[in-house]
């Protein structure tokens, strides 16, 4: 069955078992992650709604705090010591938040922390697979072996919420977290078997080396350029309406239901039909969508959903509607315009594929996230309700496509110029 698996693959002698191993290795870990994701999200009600804003910049500053720590950790250690002791410390945080929750220690605090902490700890586990993955196979195998081993991610990023939705009536939020440790130790397991028995950092691929940069290494790279400005402006769009739809998606699931349970197992549902239709697109859609219809369109489809999901939230505030519309924009995210938006780096140096993008990834996307919290806040605090601040997003949604439309021009120009550049005659007669 092993060989024939491997033919189906097009794996050749010797990669099957690291393969299966890095396959199981991502399902575990995603699948983890989407136990513990709705559970933050219903710790974001039980901590307060008013208190999000908070939250938000709480993660952002944690964020800026930690990431230096562990790209100074990565740059000097082995992998193998990095996996087994970041994996294994949030092991040991979720046993300790299950023991805080279940014994209501500090309750609201405890389930702030929660969910400051689920926040970055989705940042960390998955640069570090990611890393342990472009150390393990070169770049010839990387270009047919990684969307098999990322299916592992796609498919745990479907049975967690499925797990969840299942159990969460019958065992209670908090009793979920020890099987989201249990998933994380064997993650580690798959990683161990995965990476060689001695690994030296100073070889790592240079995706994992771009990765240890300094967070702020990319920001005078940032300053000076006007198209990286433009993807700045573009994820901060992003980020800003998103907020603004969480910030309503806990107002409205907290008052339609008063059982932590259901909330909780809503937050999974719409989870487990967000990976499930994301997986369809990139599967069926995404590569045909932006083929046919150019990267300008790509990167405004979204953009312009969005504008008519807060329209339709403006007019009709319920749950229904804001199922349909979170759903549906979360899945074209992550089929549509996240691949759009990774496009745009194509056209930069290869400095700033890491630096920049580091950057931008961190301080510009989370920076957002916080700013855009304290704007729904302070909206909010002059009176504005849910309806008002849906057709407030609108108009930021517009002026979101139109930044895409910018974009995907711009990077098209770049493109074109480059492609000029390298067939001229004067550099192929110097070539």
């Amino acid at each position: 069955m092993t060989g024939r698996l491997a033919g189906l693959f097009k794996l050749q002698t010797g990669e099957f078992g690291p393969v299966a191993w890095s396959f199981a290795y991502f399902f575990c870990l995603l699948c983890g992650y989407y136990i513990l994701r709705p559970l933050r999200d219903e710790m974001g009600i039980q901590g307060g709604v008013d208190a999000l804003a908070w939250v938000f910049s709480a993660t952002f500053i944690l964020m800026l705090a930690v990431v230096p720590a562990f790209g100074w950790a990565v740059a000097r250690f082995s992998r193998r010591g990095v996996v087994v002791v970041s994996y294994g410390f949030f092991v040991v945080n979720l046993l300790v938040f299950f023991v805080l929750l279940r014994a209501g220690i500090a309750p609201a605090w405890t389930a702030r922390a929660f969910f400051v902490w689920v926040s970055v700890f989705n940042l960390f586990v998955i640069s570090l697979f990611w890393s342990v993955m472009n150390d393990r196979f070169n770049q010839a195998q990387a270009l047919r072996l990684f969307g098999l081993i990322a299916a592992g991610g796609s498919l745990g990023a479907i049975v967690g919420p499925g797990l969840t939705t299942l159990l969460v009536e019958y065992l209670r939020p908090v009793n979920l977290l020890p099987l989201s440790a249990v998933l994380l130790l064997a993650a580690i397991v798959c990683a161990l078997q995965v990476m060689p028995s001695a690994d030296d950092p100073s070889h790592a691929s240079p995706d994992a080396r771009g990765r240890r940069e300094s967070v702020w290494a990319g920001a005078t790279h940032v300053a000076r350029s006007p198209y990286l400005l433009g993807i700045c402006v573009f994820i901060v769009f992003y980020s800003a309406l998103s907020t603004f739809l969480y910030f309503e998606q806990a107002r409205i699931v907290e008052n339609a239901f008063s059982d932590s349970a259901q909330r909780t197992q809503v937050f999974a549902a719409m989870d487990l039909a967000t990976n499930t239709l994301t997986l369809a697109l990139q599967f069926f859609a995404t590569a045909r969508l932006v083929a046919w219809l150019g990267l300008p369109v790509a990167l405004a489809m979204i953009p312009l959903a969005v504008a008519a999901g807060f329209g339709a939230l403006g007019i009709v505030p319920t749950l229904a509607v804001l199922v349909v519309f979170q759903v549906v924009r979360r899945a074209g995210n992550y089929a549509i315009t996240k691949p759009a938006r990774e496009m745009l780096f194509s056209v930069v140096s290869t400095e700033d594929k890491y630096k920049a993008k580091n950057f931008i990834d961190t301080v510009v996307y989370r920076g957002g996230d916080a700013a855009s919290g304290w704007l729904f806040t302070g909206l909010s605090a002059l009176g504005l309700g849910l309806a008002a601040l849906a057709f407030a997003a609108v108009p930021l949604a517009t002026l979101w496509a139109v930044c895409g439309i910018l974009l995907g021009r711009a990077r098209n120009a770049r493109a074109q110029h480059d492609h000029h550049d390298t067939t001229s005659p004067t550099l192929r007669g110097g070539l």
